[in-house]
């Protein structure tokens, strides 16, 4: 290679792979989707599950059920308006 190329993306003669931009976006991304589903369901079962099962059993009471999924759909919801508005502050 002489001075004025630009090194490859496999890292030129170094023998190591360096990674793309778009790679390590790839890689942040899927980094805070995981991020964001583990927040998801821990906020599913510190706020929902204490908030709605009152006796833990083998399995959920109609009333159980149906508060839990009001929970989660308000969850969503709200999360949904904030990253709206998150997202649409910073254009």
């Amino acid at each position: 290679m002489d001075p004025f190329s630009s090194p490859s993306p496999s890292g030129g003669s170094s023998g190591q792979s360096v990674p793309s931009a778009d790679v390590l976006m790839d890689q942040v991304k899927t980094q805070l989707a995981q991020a964001y589903a583990e927040e998801f369901f821990e906020t599913v079962r510190s706020k929902c599950f204490t908030k709605c099962i009152t006796k833990p059993g083998t399995s959920l009471s109609g009333s159980e059920s149906s508060c839990i999924t009001r929970c989660v759909e308000r969850y969503i919801e709200a999360t949904g308006i904030i990253s709206r508005a998150l997202f649409s502050a910073h254009r």
